[in-house]
């Protein structure tokens, strides 16, 4: 199951995923782009969710399994950047949109899987963070914060579940270039590009990559572990 499965990070981890043999749903809010990701990765089914709405995220979850039959992996890749402007001029709402989107989204997923994980005493759980979230991006403190968020959530629930055979990590990665691009200023967007050391943007064939392995059972002694992906740019 991968949110925000219909483009950027999130279709290119579902391609991986099925080229390796997984029945993939996508989930993402964009009902109109579903059938179209689904016939470019050949997934197994796809549905809308608006992973804000927890009532939706159930919904999802019980067609997923209608068809699918069973829950083994989880990729959390829904996510929003937010305007980019100084913390103290942060619009209340586009705070609470992007908290709402990257984090609370992010733990909907997990409580409504987990169990149906944990019935079958299997699986695994990969969040996608941000390096943002370990340094903080100025003028991207939302994001920054829903991220830093996403990366304490992955620790505790990894520690919660660290007896049972489910294993839940996450990824920060430094900028990728996907259409969120297209959500930031081109100074920000610049900013990023300055702070990584490779001089160029990661690939979401790059990220793919190292979320598959986090999602097979050859990952059976990290967990609540942070990997990143980020040209050099986070060395610790």
């Amino acid at each position: 199951m991968v949110t925000g499965g219909a483009s950027g990070i999130g279709l290119a981890i579902a391609r991986r995923l099925v080229a390796s043999g997984a029945a993939v749903s996508l989930w993402d809010m964009r009902a109109d782009s579903i059938d179209e990701a689904r016939a470019a990765v050949d997934a197994a089914h796809g549905t809308a969710v608006d992973v804000r709405d927890y009532a939706s995220v159930e919904r999802a979850r019980e067609a997923t399994l209608a068809v699918i039959g069973r829950i083994d992996v989880l990729v959390n890749s829904a996510g929003i950047t937010g305007p980019n402007v100084l913390t103290w001029d942060y619009p209340l709402d586009a705070w609470r949109d992007v908290l709402d989107v990257n984090l609370t989204g992010t733990f909907h997923c997990c409580r409504a899987v987990v169990p149906t994980m944990r019935a079958s005493d299997y699986g695994r759980i990969v969040n996608i963070a941000s390096v943002a979230g370990k340094e903080g991006n100025p003028n991207a403190s939302a994001y920054s914060a829903s991220k830093a968020g996403v990366i304490a959530l992955t620790k505790s629930l990894g520690k919660e579940l660290a007896q049972t055979a489910i294993r839940v990590n996450c990824v920060t990665p430094a900028a990728v270039e996907t259409p969120m691009f297209a959500q930031m200023t081109p100074s920000h967007i610049d900013y990023m590009k300055s702070k990584i050391p490779m001089n160029r943007f990661g690939k979401a064939d790059e990220i793919a990559s190292l979320v598959t392995w986090l999602c097979t059972e050859e990952c059976s002694f990290s967990t609540g572990a942070v990997f990143d992906l980020s040209g050099g740019r986070s060395t610790y």
